[in-house]
């Protein structure tokens, strides 16, 4: 893939709800490609809203721009509720939603503050599994009880189905969060993504927060690309999701995200954090002058 074919989307991250959305209005004017809110209960001391909530109130004002948040703490919530949530947010949006997922941090009181939530990883990659499962169900506007490891229901019945889209159909693009190690590669964490639309690439243990380097990008997609064809998925789109944040020098911005894209990633996801230099009206200033090109 050619850089100019990686998709660029931006992180709403700090702001009033207002401002938030106005960044998701302002992303689609100066032609970014994806805009993302995230998800956390409590967590940081920061200002917080509720993802659905801002990405439906993005949806209605915007047309173009791919939504979603970065990224969805699927084992803290009810699935029966993601599917109505994300139903209504993906028709709101005539189908420009995706579903970035992940099992979540203990940092978030979501999880560490209430007895009873899953804490211990296996625990959330279960929930998270049996998740997934059910949305994959639920998706088919096809009458179902569900039965897995973490939780079961009786028969329950969800329309309308996600709008229908080229390729994948009717249903929303997942992008579960894949864990990469190069000499030890995780299969079950990496086979989660295959079974779904994409990857939210993290690295193993310390790096978990860094941006991979191209020859990292390159592994990992080859490695996908074998396993892909080992489980007869070769045919299903797939991307590879990046985030992080590029230099704020336009042509060193350009370079990494060229030596990313050619290694096999398909979007980039400029995500920043630190609430003290992330300001309302750095990222709007940040929007307003549009995505890395090359």
């Amino acid at each position: 893939m050619s850089a100019q074919g990686i998709k660029v989307g931006i992180v709403g991250s700090f702001g009033t709800v207002t401002e938030v959305v106005d960044m998701a209005v302002a992303a689609e004017e100066h032609g970014w490609d994806g805009f993302f809110s995230w998800d956390g209960m409590s967590i940081m001391g920061v200002d917080t809203f509720d993802p659905w909530a801002v990405l439906a109130a993005a949806a209605v004002r915007t047309a173009r721009i791919t939504l979603g948040a970065m990224v969805f703490a699927l084992p803290r919530r009810k699935p029966w509720e993601v599917v109505r949530q994300s139903v209504t947010v993906d028709h709101l949006s005539g189908g420009r939603l995706v579903l970035p997922v992940g099992v979540g941090v203990l940092d978030d009181g979501g999880f560490s503050a209430v007895p009873g939530e899953p804490q211990a990883l296996r625990d959330r990659a279960a929930q998270l599994d049996d998740t997934l499962a059910f949305l994959d169900r639920a998706w088919t506007g096809e009458p179902f009880a569900f039965s897995g490891r973490r939780f079961e229901t009786s028969e329950m019945h969800f329309l309308p189905r996600p709008v229908e889209r080229p390729v994948v159909g009717r249903r929303i693009p997942v992008w579960p969060v894949g864990v990469w190690d190069a000499e030890r590669p995780p299969v079950r964490s990496l086979d989660r993504t295959l079974r779904h639309e994409g990857i939210v690439l993290q690295l193993k243990g310390d790096r978990g927060t860094d941006v991979p380097e191209p020859a990292g990008v390159a592994a990992l997609v080859s490695w996908l690309t074998t396993r892909r064809t080992e489980l007869g998925l070769e045919d299903r789109p797939f991307d590879v999701v990046l985030q992080g944040e590029l230099p704020t020098d336009r042509s060193a911005a350009q370079d990494q995200l060229a030596g990313l894209a050619d290694a096999g990633a398909t979007w980039w996801v400029e995500s920043r954090w630190n609430p003290e230099t992330a300001t309302p009206q750095g990222l709007l200033d940040a929007i307003s002058q549009g995505p890395t090109r090359t």
